[in-house]
């Protein structure tokens, strides 16, 4: 046994939940300290990373302990030293696919999350309650109704971050239930996204979907109507470490309708604000507005999400010449090739 992988986080973190079903899946050791990052790696004496994320990973970095955050990186990474039971599809065309749906998962599908848990009052109310109590059980009743309103307040004015307001509300509505539409369908053949076995986006998936089916009353709702066989996907996912494994041989061709079909709603979603963010990250631009199938879209710009677009195409550019025809033929058939041009 190898020392465990320590890392801080909280139940309602999405991200935490992502990469703690990870860690169960591959079978490595860990230990989740939960609590606020900022308070234990003060206690100690570790410089907080910048910014900080849920979850934060305490690392050996050249022999001194060292507090990271980032989740996509830190999986890549942990997929070089822990090589058994590999979450990356070996057909390198795939793998790439596996790339943009773990994005989606942590930057489209956070956007449903965000907005239902902060847009509707039901929903803040559960979540302003709850997520003070997961932090220290014991605060007094006067103490809860004050972290109460300070941390709802803080979460709801940074909305922005989504691009949720009054004007994208709907759209997020209809593309949460077009997403569970498609599941539905996708795991009534097929047991994870990309084949027999969870590849890492399901788990950025899954991470986002751990609180639109288990926490949230609004989305919890909304999935059990539309989709039951994501909610049993999502309960099941939180560990998988007892599944057998074998190595699987799928490539891009060997691909499902479903999926196809999830590229198609990523057109009309994901994929135009991923480029009109970028564009206005670029251009200096504070804020853009885009036109989603008829829905519009406004929102500030967000620097983050633009390097996560930078690393897609960098993707793309170390594919070969074979893999990247394979690719684009997808994407343009989905009509997502925006993506890397």
């Amino acid at each position: 046994m190898t020392d465990p992988i320590v890392l801080i986080g909280n139940v309602a973190s999405p991200y935490t939940r992502k990469m703690v079903a990870y860690l169960r899946y591959k079978r490595i050791p860990y230990e989740v300290i939960w609590g606020q990052p900022e308070d234990v790696l003060k206690k100690m004496n570790i410089e907080p990373p910048k910014p900080i994320l849920l979850p934060v990973f305490i690392l050996d970095r050249d022999g001194q302990a060292t507090a990271v955050t980032d989740s996509t990186p830190l999986i890549r990474e942990f997929e070089e030293k822990y090589s058994d039971r590999s979450v990356l599809p070996k057909d390198s065309a795939l793998n790439f696919i596996n790339f943009i749906l773990e994005d989606f998962g942590d930057e489209w599908c956070t956007k449903f999350m965000f907005h239902y848990r902060w847009h509707f009052d039901e929903d803040a109310d559960n979540a302003g309650t709850i997520l003070p109590l997961g932090i220290n059980s014991a605060l007094k009743d006067d103490e809860l109704v004050f972290f109460k309103e300070h941390f709802a307040k803080r979460q709801i004015d940074r909305l922005w971050v989504v691009g949720s307001n009054n004007d994208t509300a709907e759209f997020i509505d209809k593309s949460y239930k077009n997403v569970l539409s498609i599941f539905e369908e996708h795991f009534k053949k097929h047991p994870f996204l990309l084949g027999n076995f969870p590849s890492s986006c399901d788990f950025a998936v899954y991470g986002q979907f751990t609180q639109l089916v288990g926490f949230d009353p609004t989305p919890r709702r909304i999935a059990h109507e539309i989709s039951p066989r994501t909610v049993a996907y999502v309960n099941t996912l939180d560990d998988r470490g007892g599944l057998d494994y074998v190595e699987e041989n799928n490539s891009l061709d060997s691909l499902s309708d479903s999926i196809h079909d999830l590229f198609k709603e990523l057109s009309n979603s994901y994929v135009p604000t991923m480029i009109k963010n970028h564009q206005a990250i670029k251009e200096g631009e504070k804020e853009w507005s885009v036109d989603l199938a008829g829905y519009p879209w406004k929102q500030k710009s967000f620097p983050y999400q633009a390097k996560c677009l930078d690393w897609i195409r960098d993707e793309f550019k170390d594919l070969d010449n074979e893999n990247q025809e394979k690719v684009l033929g997808f994407l343009t058939a989905t009509n997502c090739q925006s993506l890397v041009e």
